[in-house]
């Protein structure tokens, strides 16, 4: 008999890049535990050409069905945890129903980067690296054994000030 997944949407403003970063990072570590979703406060009418570009050919990841949705896809799911990666996501994480775990990974967005396109595109890899990297902390939880309480301080922690942020 297969064991129940967690439920988990990444919620950030556009749904273009560090969200989308966060859903296939954890489809990828996460899959024998979680079912994963990404969403945008006001997302954009697609996903960013660079985040795409980052997940192929920095991290072999196939990116075939990326799209940016909005949160009110998922605002009548029940969700054991949101992980918002942008503060504006933070707000909008109160409005689902139930009570899943809240987490607030606040990330820069990556589209506020100026200069070449090569500057462009690292500074895409150094957020989704920094985004991948918590992901692997956070799958390294013993969930079986935690309690909510403290595995939402957990969550909580790994975006204190020494995490790689």
């Amino acid at each position: 008999m297969a064991e129940a997944k967690f439920s988990i949407l990444f919620l950030c403003r556009w749904n273009a890049g560090r969200s989308i970063f966060a859903e296939y990072f954890m489809r990828e570590l996460g899959a024998k535990r979680f079912e994963v979703f990404s969403a945008g406060v006001t997302p954009l009418q697609q996903v960013s050409p660079v985040t795409l570009k980052i997940l192929q050919d920095k991290f072999q990841i196939d990116t075939s069905d990326a799209r940016s949705k909005s949160w009110r896809e998922f605002e009548d799911r029940q969700l054991d945890f949101i992980v918002t990666l942008s503060e504006e996501g933070k707000t909008t994480s109160q409005a689902f129903p139930g009570k899943p775990i809240l987490a607030n990974w606040p990330f820069r967005d990556p589209r506020k980067t100026q200069g070449s396109a090569k500057e462009v595109e690292d500074s895409y890899y150094r957020v989704a690296a920094a985004i991948r990297h918590r992901l692997l902390l956070f799958n390294n939880f013993s969930f079986d054994q935690l309690d909510r309480l403290r595995l939402e301080t957990s969550m909580k922690g790994l975006a204190e000030p020494g995490s790689s942020n």
